[in-house]
């Protein structure tokens, strides 16, 4: 560990060459070191291009362009890949500040397969190895999950292995290209209807599956708290009132749309694919007081919702658009455009990644499509979602990065899981659990360290007509609060004026 130097304000701590923190909100990150985004698309494109030529000029026959475009055609992929998996494998990292301990791997982790024993030591294991043998049980965390991966960059590489290649190309390019709807239709079930109870076991009695936020970072919130702290702020986003019509697409378990029809008296119509979802949901509405004629879930697919232009004055749609995928992308929020009032509002919430990523971003976000959320493609970096966004007319109001608050949300399902263990393995098995807490220890890391992140998106229709004064009172961003007494920034003027007068 890094030698501790002193001790500054706001509970952080200054240790040798990086800075840590100890707020009650968060699990916060013991040893926050930087890994390698050693990759240029210049050095890619120029080993693409001229490694072709190398080899051309090497053979002994034949200096035709026909010759040249052969060989691009032949060793082009296999050139990118060597670059990739070199790359990975030996760039530097961004900085050094945090030094590794360099502590034995046998510290932190056992591997128990013959096949893994070429790792010892002092030889780091790929995360994607690592983490495959985890789920079939040939390897193990020595401790609480979470903590040993807080120490990851210690005992774990992040190259490109074979099978991340292999699971690119046969699989995730695939799905990018064809995401169909009855593709859409088999993950979602896959994953959703898998069983209320798996679900209820990380996410508790809420049942909301998508960021909560956090209100004081001096205080280890529930996540009941932080998930009530993110259904007030998107409901107050949308002005919810009485006499409005609310979708929320890509609805869940129906809590978001229960508590607008609960607190805030509008019609609430919320969507998913699951059914368990659905029957789960509508169930909820009518528990906490919201008829059929006020609240209703439908089990359909987004394409499928009934096309009046502009019924609802108010949508939300929290953390379901990276499953429509980057093909479809900007149709579905041309159909959002028609379905929302020339007066609505829309708070559109999803996850994302940083654009200038590290190579275990990169590991992290494949081992999630393979895992945890096939399909979910449209995973993109802010400013992407912003131009598409725009590119259906829609005016951003106001935009929250929430990714902090997202390592808040899932340190408590995290907790909850862990809690959970012995009904996880009695009736779902080993496999599931491991899954699960590798997902859910990783994601607490991600969405701290900046490697994935949620933003939510508060827009309306971008038109002449649209009445922007009315939004004022409800755009939250613009209003600061403090304990402190300001005193107003005054001109020359006035201070030869206050002096003529005292």
């Amino acid at each position: 560990m890094a030698e501790e130097k002193s001790t500054a304000n706001g509970g952080e701590t200054v240790a040798q060459g990086f800075r840590t923190t100890n707020y009650p909100a968060i699990a916060n990150a013991p040893f926050p070191a930087e890994g390698s985004a050693a990759f240029s698309n210049y050095e890619l494109a120029i080993a693409v291009f001229v490694g072709p030529w190398i080899i051309q000029k090497i053979l002994p026959f034949g200096k035709s362009w026909y010759l040249y475009w052969f060989l691009f055609v032949l060793l082009g992929v296999p050139i990118a890949v060597g670059y990739w998996t070199i790359k990975s494998k030996f760039g530097s990292r961004i900085n050094e500040k945090a030094k590794f301990p360099g502590k034995p791997l046998s510290n932190y982790i056992t591997l128990k397969d013959e096949s893994l024993k070429k790792y010892n030591e002092t030889k780091k294991i790929p995360m994607q190895v690592f983490h495959d043998a985890y789920f079939a049980g040939k390897a193990d965390f020595n401790g609480d999950v979470l903590e040993i991966m807080e120490w990851r960059h210690d005992w774990a590489s992040f190259e490109f292995t074979p099978e991340l290649f292999r699971y690119v190309f046969f699989n995730l390019i695939p799905d990018v290209i064809i995401h169909s709807q009855s593709q859409d239709e088999e993950q979602v079930r896959d994953h959703y209807d898998r069983g209320d109870d798996f679900y209820s076991w990380f996410l508790g009695p809420r049942m909301i599956y998508t960021s909560g936020v956090i209100s004081d970072i001096n205080k280890m919130e529930t996540l009941e708290e932080l998930q009530d702290n993110k259904l007030k702020m998107v409901c107050e986003k949308l002005d919810l009132k009485p006499t409005d019509k609310m979708l929320d697409i890509g609805c869940g378990w129906g809590t978001l749309a229960t508590f607008a029809g609960k607190n805030y008296g509008a019609d609430v119509t919320g969507v998913t694919l699951a059914r368990n979802q659905t029957e789960f949901g509508n169930k909820r509405l009518r528990e906490n007081g919201v008829s059929e004629d006020k609240g209703r879930i439908l089990c359909m697919d987004y394409r499928d919702i009934p096309k009046s232009k502009g019924y609802f004055n108010k949508i939300s749609c929290l953390e379901m658009a990276e499953h429509v995928g980057i093909k479809r992308y900007g149709t579905f929020l041309k159909e959002v455009y028609d379905l929302l009032d020339d007066d609505g509002l829309l708070v559109f919430q999803v996850a994302g990644i940083r654009t200038c990523w590290q190579f275990e971003d990169l590991n992290w976000g494949l081992f999630m499509n393979k895992y945890v959320f096939p399909g979910a493609d449209a995973s993109l970096p802010l400013g992407w979602v912003i131009k598409q966004l725009e590119s259906a007319n829609f005016e951003i109001k106001s935009v929250d990065v929430l990714g902090v608050h997202y390592s808040a949300t899932i340190h408590r399902w995290y907790l909850n899981w862990i809690s959970n263990k012995e009904k996880v393995l009695e009736k779902y098995g080993e496999r599931w659990y491991r899954i699960w807490v590798y997902f859910l220890a990783y994601s607490v890391i991600a969405s701290r360290q900046g490697s994935a992140s949620v933003f939510q998106i508060t827009a309306h229709k971008n038109l002449n007509a649209f009445h922007r004064i009315e939004g004022i009172p409800s755009h939250g961003n613009i209003h600061a609060h403090t304990n402190v007494e300001f005193k107003p920034v005054i001109s020359h003027e006035e201070l030869w004026e206050n002096q003529i007068l005292h």
